[in-house]
């Protein structure tokens, strides 16, 4: 029995380039919208409110949200793929280095922009990751798992992110017009993105025959 999804046979040099500085690139904008400071997606405000009461750095708590989120998957029965496990650990790897390297800006003129840049840098990074077609992100890859039980995705996905965003708010997450740009932007924003970095298998050639 495999635990994890097999490897795509096609392109995976291609793939790989794709998924692991598109996830190194994701931290970084989430980093990016921490430093800001106008509030986060759904998701960082958790990951920030527990870090808060953890006392640990939020990458950390990250990769700790993304473990957790990834052991829901068993009862739904479905199995990671490499870019999944990457997912969970390279975020917030890439988180905790970012929050290292950018200072905090003190005007507001200069935390817009970063925040801004945060979200449409978050975009480009989930077209590459998404477009390697190497596993879906654990948070995602639960959204879709109790979708496939029959409910809407529009609906599942809504739910848990209200959830999300509510238990985050109330461990001591940022919640701002950060929050709601993110919410309005980055689906048309993926729309986008990910026909632009989505690898397609090849078309496999006919054996001639004699």
């Amino acid at each position: 029995m495999r635990l994890i999804d097999p490897l795509p046979a096609d392109r995976r040099a291609a793939r790989l380039a794709l998924l692991l500085p598109g996830l190194a690139v994701y931290g970084a904008s989430v980093g990016m919208m921490l430093r800001a400071d106008l509030g986060q997606m759904p998701w960082g405000v958790l990951d920030q409110g527990l870090a808060g009461v953890l006392g640990i750095e939020v990458g950390t708590s990250s990769i700790l949200v993304g473990a957790l989120v990834l052991l829901l998957w068993v009862p739904l029965r479905r199995r990671p793929g490499l870019g999944t496990l990457c997912n969970v650990v390279l975020v917030g790897l890439s988180i905790n280095a970012t929050l290292a390297l950018l200072p905090a800006p003190s005007s507001l003129g200069a935390r817009i922009p970063l925040l801004v840049a945060g979200v449409l840098l978050n975009a480009v990074a989930t077209g590459a990751y998404i477009g390697a077609g190497m596993g879906a992100g654990p948070r995602d890859g639960l959204t879709t798992g109790i979708a496939a039980r029959g409910h809407s995705v529009r609906v599942v996905r809504t739910t848990i992110e209200l959830v999300v965003l509510g238990a985050g708010w109330l461990l001591g997450g940022t919640v701002g017009v950060g929050t709601l740009l993110y919410a309005v932007a980055i689906g048309p924003l993926v729309h986008r993105t990910l026909p632009a970095f989505e690898l397609r298998s090849r078309p496999v050639e006919p054996v001639p025959t004699a």
